[in-house]
């Protein structure tokens, strides 16, 4: 059987949050800002003088907060400020009490309560044998699917080495659009062990909610059916979902 080292859980810095960025350009400027457009020849930053163009061909690096710090999160103990979160799981049927949403599950999975790396992070599961992942977060965002998107990609790319964009397709999830994104690379941190990665992005007005599961490539292709049944299932239960979570 192949085994997984516990680096894996590198790959959920992957499913957190865009919350900000440090982009250094070829000729030595630093931009601090969030990221709201992307196009194929240029990114829009809001940042706190205003908003700005870069054409992305200027563009050196791009450091996302999340990357530098996951090695110190890997060790430092839990905050007393991270949010509670009141879920359960009863046979197949996950129930996110908090955010106010449902997942079907397969048998051999559980709640992983300590892949949860911060308030947007609403769920965290796993299969039993610690080989197969999913997380749910959530967030506002003013740009546009198809951006919000891009934005997901650039992430991965600075986080993956490898990495490669396979598909996407247009669908509709609890019925409001979304975006199934496919994407493989492999993790640094993990002696460059390859992971695939299927994340599907659904927008209900300028909230947006993504479910994003992953394995190391060798399973991928044999628990794809799972995998995209369990994104399918996502569902709200009373109708706009909410990413505040109950303080503990």
């Amino acid at each position: 059987m192949l085994r997984v080292p516990s680096t894996l859980f590198l790959g959920l810095a992957l499913a957190l949050p865009v919350v900000g960025e440090e982009i250094a350009l070829k000729d030595g400027t630093k931009i601090v800002g969030h990221m709201t457009a992307v196009s194929a020849d240029t990114i829009e930053v809001n940042t706190s003088y205003g908003t700005v163009q870069l054409k992305r061909s200027d563009i050196l690096t791009i450091n996302f907060p999340e990357n530098g710090t996951a090695a110190s999160n890997a060790t430092a103990p839990a905050k007393s400020d991270t949010p509670k979160v009141d879920e359960s799981l009863n046979g197949l049927q996950y129930t996110n009490r908090t955010a106010k949403f449902s997942l079907t599950l397969p048998p051999d999975w559980m709640i992983a309560t300590d892949l949860r790396g911060g308030p947007d992070t609403l769920a965290a599961l796993s299969s039993r044998d610690k080989m197969r992942y999913l997380v749910v977060i959530q967030e506002e965002y003013p740009g546009s699917l198809e951006s919000y998107k891009e934005l997901t990609l650039l992430n991965a790319r600075q986080s993956l080495g490898n990495f490669e964009e396979l598909a996407q397709s247009p669908v509709t999830i609890d019925g409001k659009p979304a975006l199934l994104v496919y994407y493989r690379g492999n993790l640094h941190k993990a002696s460059e062990l390859p992971v695939e990665f299927l994340s599907a992005i659904i927008q209900s007005g300028k909230t947006y909610t993504k479910v994003s599961v992953w394995c190391v490539e060798p399973l991928f292709h044999d628990v794809q059916p799972a995998f995209e049944k369990m994104i399918n299932s996502y569902h709200s239960l009373a109708g706009q979902t909410t990413a505040t979570a109950a303080k503990p």
